[in-house]
């Protein structure tokens, strides 16, 4: 789901949300009227009276959208299946402000699959921002957090936010340079 437009929407019910790029929880209360932005990987940018805000996929019904079907993995996937899917759904976390994924972005460093002792797995994520100083840190590792966690068979998760090396545009992939106009 990807959208560059600016659809008018009007929030149905209070819905959470962040403000961009501070990172400030705040409330947008019924009635308010934004323009959708950004739809990309199941949330959504909205721009409301001068400020840009990010609402989760899970609040999507606030503005009208239909959330995300449920992931399936067969009952004997194997890790390299599971580590398909974990770098597919990392590939559905946008920073907010930039419409390329965080993996072309190039802000993940590593993503692994291991078992713990009941069977179940754990992912690990080390990742980084494109500032050090980004009010959206935590909302992306929030993001991927939830992401990870709808995955069949993924119980624990540890996302680690790193800045050494510190991200530089030559760590995007060539299609996100060639978007952005960064070659």
């Amino acid at each position: 789901m990807y959208s560059r437009s600016s659809e008018p929407v009007r929030f149905e019910r209070d819905c959470a949300a962040v403000l961009v790029p501070q990172g400030d929880a705040v409330t947008l209360p019924a009635g308010t009227v934004g323009y959708i932005t950004q739809a990309l990987g199941g949330s959504y940018t909205v721009f409301v009276e001068g400020n840009l805000f990010r609402i989760a996929g899970q609040d999507g019904d606030a503005i009208g959208k239909e959330p995300a079907e449920p992931l399936e993995l067969p009952d004997d996937a194997t890790d390299d299946a599971v580590e398909q899917l974990v770098w597919k759904q990392l590939r559905t976390c946008f920073d907010p402000e930039i419409p390329i994924n965080i993996v072309d972005l190039g802000l993940v460093y590593e993503a692994t699959v291991s078992h713990r002792d009941d069977g179940q797995r754990k992912v690990t994520v080390r990742m980084t921002l494109t500032a050090p100083g980004c009010g959206m840190g935590e909302i992306l590792v929030d993001d991927v957090t939830s992401k990870l966690e709808m995955i069949p068979t993924v119980a624990d998760t540890d996302v680690e936010l790193v800045f050494d090396p510190p991200w530089n545009r030559n760590m995007m992939s060539e299609a996100a340079r060639l978007e952005t106009g960064m070659l």
